[in-house]
């Protein structure tokens, strides 16, 4: 895997947008039927790389979807691919230095889910970035839904690889690991160094023993987390993101009552990055002769 050292959601697919409303920048792809195994490299546009990802998800294109061109054309020749989180002013940087002029994110580009710029218009910091991905020619494209609506998940699947559970994922709920009998501050101990987390918050007993771990990367949303805790019927669940008057508040009445549950807060960002790095290995051996690399946008927070 090509990879580039930096300086320095979600497992349910959310409530889609019309792609037209959504901004200036955005354009619904449209998928032109190209063959999904591999396109000519050397005069592959950003549309002929997308609709041959869209190629492989079942569906697509999907009417309502987050998943478009934030910045750039679709008829632009690719001269490199980078994948990433978020396209970050830093990420941005490191990809026009490699070379890179198409930039695949998970995440917004412009501060909200449907990447709306209007109310930004005037802004010195949206201003900035915008002229930054105009001036370079760098076009970027949403990866979200289609990367979740993948078979498997792409996110989910990227995850499982680096915390090497992939064996004992049950095949019936791709979401739920059982794992020999293992203390919560062990299984909290091997994420954090997997996935390279230096901090989590926890609601539970560290010396607990689990079995079932529930693992929902990105911001399910609380709804969406109890229910899948409701079916699971883990002993400890690990997402990426909370609202704190929702999931943790439920954990906390199911262990008042005498549940023997836990909840490990990972991060949004930390919890579905190996999911882009994932992409990689994926999408390269389909287009050869472009690298493809993988950009962290990393965890932009101290902890003090």
């Amino acid at each position: 895997m090509n990879k580039i050292n930096p300086t320095s959601r979600r497992t349910f697919v959310s409530t889609m947008t019309k792609a037209a409303a959504t901004s200036m920048f955005l354009g619904t792809p449209v998928l032109s039927h190209a063959h999904p195994e591999r396109v000519s490299q050397q005069t592959t546009t950003v549309q002929q790389v997308i609709d041959l990802i869209l190629a492989t998800i079942q569906g697509a294109p999907f009417a309502k979807t987050v998943d478009t061109l934030k910045s750039g054309t679709p008829t632009q020749r690719v001269t490199g691919i980078v994948s990433t989180m978020f396209a970050t002013t830093d990420v941005i940087q490191q990809a026009i230095a490699a070379g890179a002029n198409f930039i695949i994110v998970h995440e917004p580009t412009f501060y909200n889910h449907t990447d709306e710029t209007d109310w930004l218009k005037n802004d010195p910091v949206f201003r900035h970035k915008q002229d930054l991905l105009t001036k370079h020619g760098i076009a970027v494209w949403r990866f979200h839904d289609y990367w979740h609506a993948h078979r498997p998940d792409g996110i989910r699947t990227g995850v499982m690889k680096s915390l090497e559970w992939s064996k004992w994922v049950d095949p019936a709920n791709p979401s739920v690991i059982t794992l020999p009998p293992t203390s919560l501050q062990k299984i909290i101990a091997h994420a954090k160094a997997k996935l390279g987390i230096k901090m989590v918050r926890v609601i539970g007993d560290p010396a607990q023993s689990c079995q079932r771990v529930l693992l929902l990367p990105g911001a399910a949303g609380g709804r969406n987390q109890i229910a899948a805790i409701e079916k699971a019927k883990p002993d400890v669940v690990l997402c990426g993101e909370v609202s704190e008057w929702e999931t943790p508040e439920y954990v906390r009445d199911a262990r008042r009552q005498g549940q023997t549950l836990s909840l490990v807060i990972l991060g949004h960002i930390m919890s579905e990055a190996p999911g882009m790095e994932w992409l990689v290995s994926w999408l390269q051996p389909k287009l050869p002769g472009i690298k493809v690399s993988y950009i962290p946008s990393v965890n932009p927070f101290l902890y003090i």
